[in-house]
């Protein structure tokens, strides 16, 4: 049987041990975790939701509706003081054996709060609000406290502003006085040991505005509060082009010329030369078409290929030149630069085909989570590198920092890694390593209108799954340049 009782001015509903086991179980298998590399020494738990793609997002997270405003989540800060010596400060092995226990905020937030194990001598304090009757722990407002199995010290607290499992804000102690936090979008860190004046203690009863003011501007918030109607060109955008796939097909080397035939880039020689408007397209040819529908509505014509071959902009140096013929290092990332030039030529002007223009190079992520074998660790990320673009394990954070900064943007992605015959018995002198840019792709980062964000993945005539794509190229580098979306589009 289920008892209410009001306390603190919270209506509080005890469960039965029974029904709070299975609903601690059947939210373990959806529940974001609360470790995190953020601790030194600590690994990161694997988000729970890891089938989550942007592009083919899960049916749960895309039914969920719209989040507030960050400023308007209901305060649980009396809730937490009500619950500190049962839950936050009780010696572990009695915080693990309770029972679940459901709790309605003034505002009318329902909050089930549960303790489950993490990592290994670890376990969570975990108060998951409630949406549509399911507390998976990181609907927006949910708050964890990680503490030790052993001797139940606190190590650190996750909040979810979003109801998104991989973006949250986390704090850790410091000092006697003062704590740290952290800002995670999709495994990279927009914001690293923030200095919080304010003791670890304190933030385990404080309102969340209360720490964040401490903070002035330091704090990112927009970050946390997307404004959906902002991207319905971007949403409109990839309708459009999804609408259009089915008469594409993939042919190696194929792209549309300037009068819309299908041709070979290479040569520009005549797929079929009975029937010069059928063919395919490869990966190149693909983003020509993308961006073709783009500005062709304005132009009323398609872009000629040869310009698009041509060196953009500073790339390479003596070295790399002597190999240009041979092995044509550069092609994607003068393709993609050009095709960006070109865009901003025609949505803009001139003054806006420049690298600095179309060319992202700066990122805000300082360190990634890298995991490997069920392990994680906490690695720092370099940023931009000329030639190169940016690392594919911070890809993810990045496209969510654009989306909120520069919304209504498609990119065009160069995949590039450094190549060449390794050294062999039969070949002593190898070959030299050359960085090469060998695929294109474009990216469409986006949120639904339910604000849940997703990032469209078009690539070689077809969409694809962003995760795929990610998992496909350990490893590797991604050249972004930008390019605006229109109304419009016909190819």
């Amino acid at each position: 049987m289920a008892k209410t009782a009001l306390k603190h001015g919270i209506l509080v509903v005890l469960l039965g041990a029974a029904l709070g086991n299975a609903a601690a179980q059947s939210n373990t298998a959806a529940q974001t975790a609360a470790g995190s590399a953020a601790q030194s020494g600590t690994a990161a738990q694997t988000p729970v939701q890891t089938s989550v793609q942007t592009g083919a997002q899960s049916a749960a997270r895309s039914a969920v509706p719209q989040d507030k405003p960050t400023r308007e989540i209901s305060d649980d800060s009396a809730l937490r003081i009500s619950l500190a010596d049962a839950w936050f400060n009780e010696i572990p092995s009695r915080v693990l054996n309770r029972s679940s226990e459901l709790y309605r905020l003034p505002g009318g937030d329902h909050i089930e709060v549960r303790a489950e194990r993490g990592n290994a001598g670890e376990f969570m304090v975990i108060l998951a609000r409630g949406r549509n009757g399911s507390y998976p722990g990181w609907i927006q407002g949910s708050w964890i406290l990680t503490r030790n199995t052993t001797d139940g010290k606190h190590s650190r607290i996750r909040v979810f502003l979003r109801s998104d499992p991989y973006t949250y804000v986390q704090f850790r102690p410091l000092d006697a006085g003062r704590s740290q936090m952290d800002v995670v979008l999709y495994e990279g860190y927009a914001a690293r040991s923030l200095t919080i004046p304010l003791p670890f203690a304190r933030l385990l009863s404080a309102p969340l505005e209360e720490i964040f003011s401490t903070l002035g501007d330091r704090f990112p918030r927009r970050y946390f509060d997307p404004e959906p109607e902002l991207y319905r060109d971007s949403r409109n955008f990839i309708s459009r082009v999804r609408a259009r796939l089915p008469e594409l097909s993939f042919v190696d080397d194929g792209a549309r010329d300037e009068e819309g035939r299908y041709v070979y880039i290479n040569t520009l020689a005549l797929q079929n030369i009975d029937n010069p408007n059928t063919g395919g397209l490869n990966c190149s040819g693909f983003a020509k078409w993308i961006v073709d529908g783009i500005l062709r509505p304005i132009t009323g014509r398609r872009l000629a290929i040869e310009p698009l071959k041509a060196p953009y902009g500073e790339r390479g140096s003596s070295f790399t030149e002597a190999w240009e013929r041979a092995r044509d290092p550069y092609f994607g990332l003068d393709w993609t630069r050009n095709l960006a030039a070109e865009a901003a030529r025609t949505l803009r002007s001139s003054d806006f085909d420049n690298l600095d223009e179309i060319e992202v190079r700066a990122d805000r992520t300082a360190n990634v989570i890298m995991r490997s074998g069920g392990q994680s660790s906490l690695r720092s990320y370099p940023g931009f590198l000329p030639d190169a673009g940016f690392g594919i394990e911070g890809l993810h954070a990045l496209l969510y920092t654009l989306a909120i900064d520069e919304p209504g943007k498609m990119y065009l992605a160069s995949i590039n890694t450094e190549t060449g015959a390794p050294v062999t018995e039969a070949n002593p002198r190898g070959a030299p390593r050359l960085r090469q840019h060998f695929h294109v792709a474009a990216l469409v980062p986006h949120f639904t209108e339910n604000g849940v964000f997703q990032v469209a993945l078009f690539e070689s005539a077809e969409e694809t799954s962003f995760t795929r794509f990610k998992n496909r190229y350990p490893g590797h580098y991604v050249n972004l340049t930008r390019i605006s979306l229109e109304p419009s589009f016909d190819p």
